[in-house]
């Protein structure tokens, strides 16, 4: 054996102790015994052996990671999966006011008993706005006289009269139960939703379902009214523009205290052009503040 081969046979092999070329080291050591047959031969060989082995390099944990951070960043690369079908349908709002009666006999078209309850517990005057609109199947009914208001529900009720032939939702018909506790003068009525969206609790004799030539309303306090439902008004009625700058001039940001005669002619011009846009079938969002 020439000087060549004998170093060749027992030098030692670094590439085998190299974690990224032990595939090269491997192959080194699989040719050796073919170096002594013919150095051609083996040199072929080993071409042949490590271009294969070394296009793919073992898993060592250096290639693993490197792996795995390739596939984390292929992953959130990706769109996401689209929801299934029934994820994507159109999903009735938590709070969405009713639209149709549960309750119709044949004088009255009531909401939901759950959400007379709801909205007599709070004054929503968006709420009475959104429901008064021309075209809402919910039952009117007008004030045969002047009556004291009151809220037999429990809830938050508006102090002061009702004037004659004001008009109010039929929420919910209440009847005297067998027996039970009577109010002088009270066997059944209704609990009712007022212009202003305060609760009022009114005897059968109280209220008429006949509707007068001229039907009256709550007094309306136009700050109370949700900020989507004024912007609405402003911006598509210019009755209701003019009412609102009448409103500021006469006023100047007067809220309560005693204020002048023509800021108080100025506040009951406005509350009249905001019924007027709404009976008259104007575009109004559904208020922010629902029960």
């Amino acid at each position: 054996m020439n000087a060549w081969a004998m170093r060749s046979s027992t030098a030692p092999n670094r590439l085998a102790h190299s974690p990224e070329t032990s595939a090269v080291g491997s192959c080194h050591a699989a040719t050796g015994p073919a170096l002594a047959g013919g150095l051609l031969l083996a040199m072929g060989t080993l071409a042949a052996s490590c271009s294969v082995s070394s296009s793919t390099p073992p898993d060592t944990p250096s290639n693993m990671e490197a792996k795995s951070s390739a596939r984390d960043a292929q992953t959130a690369a990706e769109p996401a999966d689209p929801p299934a079908e029934e994820e994507q349908a159109d999903k009735p709002a938590e709070h969405a006011l009713p639209t149709e009666c549960t309750k119709k006999d044949a004088e009255v078209c009531a909401p939901p008993r759950a959400f007379a309850r709801a909205v007599c517990q709070d004054t929503f005057p968006g709420v009475a706005l959104y429901m008064f609109r021309a075209g809402t199947p919910w039952t009117r009914g007008y004030l045969r006289g002047k009556v004291q208001a009151w809220n037999a529900s429990g809830g938050a009720s508006v102090s002061g009269e009702l004037a004659f032939d004001e008009e109010v939702l039929l929420l919910h018909k209440r009847t005297a139960a067998p027996g039970g506790m009577q109010v002088s003068g009270y066997t059944d009525g209704y609990d009712a939703l007022r212009w202003d969206g305060s609760c009022v609790t009114l005897s059968s004799g109280e209220v008429t379902l006949s509707k007068p030539p001229r039907p009256g309303h709550a007094d309306i306090t136009w700050r109370h009214i949700d900020s989507n439902q004024r912007d609405a008004m402003k911006h598509n009625d210019e009755k209701v523009q003019q009412a609102f700058r009448a409103y500021g001039r006469e006023c100047r940001g007067a809220t309560m205290g005693e204020v002048s005669d023509k800021c108080i002619k100025a506040i009951a011009k406005l509350g009249d052009a905001v019924v007027a846009y709404v009976r008259a079938g104007g575009e109004l969002p559904l208020p922010a503040k629902l029960p």
